[in-house]
């Protein structure tokens, strides 16, 4: 060989044995992505009891989990969610809406670590960070005239809360009475629902009242398309809620919700990072916006009513000669959500004590005492999560009616909404 040869090879060997290694080198995949995300939640779910929502995947990477949160600090788990995103970005991105979805909710991720670590953010800035949302507030004194409007429909005498709360409590389902008309309410719902959606057969859920919490329902999904519904009878039940809760925290509502996202993309395509489901996220405007728009697309019009006067009404033991201005009377009430959000920043960014937010929750919600003091306690644990109910609905509902009005295309794309890796940024702006 010569000197020309030698001083050849000296130059292109190491070239060749780079282009070796990098050639043998994996390509970062989605699916090992979505591996470490799921690892790196459940990590983060150590830090902070309720976090995590539900999770339903592989026992190894629950260990794994909890093994990754006990030996990082917030700031270590931190890097880890920024060099996901790295990784995440520089992927090849062959699934956009899945890569689009695991990049916001790693956001969301890092953002509620930066709360945890005792950053201070403004209720805007946490809305956007853990919601993906910017939610647009009104003065309190925007909702005025929705209570003099409520004034004309409970008149009397004394605060107008103390009328309207007087008055919703003729409607309270005695105790006794509650598990056969939550069991109706929630048939109802289902055959509703599954007159327009298919489900596994296998699906279930089981009920149970519970008592101690700041939630009036929740929904615990267990995997293997079941649930476990939670029922808090600390305060008194009303009737309209029966149906209410049946659909949000059942048909069409979270557990339709889980049991689509597990059969379709978890079983059906192998995205495991559905099988984790952190609680401060985008996906959480989707899922309460969803599950608070289901009452209205399974009941449309006056079907709820009707309903409700025929089957529920006997079930509880409750006349209905005031049935129809009670459920005008919800109908207006609706118009005063947004004021809870209003009170919520107020609260949170600590330009009102706790006891005038109650006092407001009492003024510009209508309600008791001690209904105030629960959607007060309720804020301080879930913080800007209180408006995923109001504006996640509004959000879900443009996009649904957008449609069309026929019903079947409405459920269609209803279906979508809860079977896609659907984000706020995909509905239809309002």
């Amino acid at each position: 060989m010569t000197r020309f040869h030698r001083w050849i090879s000296a130059i292109l060997l190491p070239l060749t044995l780079a282009a070796c290694a990098t050639a043998a080198a994996p390509r970062d995949s989605l699916d090992a992505i979505a591996r470490d995300y799921v690892r790196l939640q459940l990590a983060i779910g150590e830090k902070e009891e309720g976090y995590i929502d539900a999770y339903y995947g592989p026992d190894e990477l629950k260990s794994e989990g909890k093994a990754l949160g006990a030996a990082s600090s917030l700031p270590q788990l931190a890097s880890k969610v920024d060099a996901l995103q790295a990784r995440l970005a520089a992927a090849a991105a062959a699934e956009p809406r899945r890569t689009a979805f695991l990049q916001a909710q790693l956001t969301a991720a890092r953002t509620r670590l930066r709360m945890l670590g005792g950053e201070k953010l403004s209720f805007e800035e946490e809305a956007v960070g853990l919601f993906a949302v910017r939610p647009e507030l009104k003065p309190l004194t925007a909702y005025d005239p929705v209570l003099a409007r409520i004034d004309n429909l409970v008149p009397g005498q004394g605060p107008l809360w103390q009328r309207v709360d007087a008055f919703q409590d003729r409607f309270t389902i005695p105790k006794e009475r509650l598990k056969p008309a939550f069991d109706a309410a929630i048939a109802e719902c289902r055959t509703r629902t599954m007159r327009h959606m298919t489900l596994p057969p296998t699906e279930t859920f089981a009920m149970a009242f519970v008592t101690g919490k700041s939630w009036s329902g929740y929904n615990y999904y267990q995997g293997d398309f079941a649930s476990k519904i939670e029922i808090n009878t600390d305060l008194p039940i009303r009737i309209s809620r029966a149906v209410d809760l049946g659909c949000h925290e059942g048909y069409p509502g979270h557990h339709v919700l889980n049991v689509l996202l597990e059969q379709r993309l978890v079983r059906g395509r192998g995205w495991i990072e559905h099988s984790v489901q952190p609680l401060f996220s985008p996906q959480s405007i989707i899922s309460e916006g969803s599950a608070n728009y289901g009452i209205d697309l399974a009941f449309p019009g006056p079907e709820k009513l009707a309903y409700e006067v025929r089957a529920l009404y006997p079930l509880a033991g409750l006349p209905v000669a005031d049935a129809a201005r009670y459920d005008a009377l919800l109908t207006a009430l609706r118009d005063l959500g947004g004021a809870r959000f209003t009170i919520a920043r107020e609260f949170l960014e600590g330009r009102v004590p706790e006891a005038e937010a109650v006092a407001l929750t009492q003024k510009y919600q209508l309600v008791s005492e001690a209904r105030a003091r629960q959607s007060i306690a309720f804020t301080k644990q879930y913080r800007t999560y209180v408006i995923n109910y109001g504006l996640g609905r509004d959000m879900v509902q443009a996009d649904v009616d957008s449609h069309g009005p026929d019903q079947a295309a409405k459920w269609r794309r209803m279906e979508q909404i809860l079977s896609e890796p659907t984000l706020p940024s995909d509905l239809r702006a309002r």
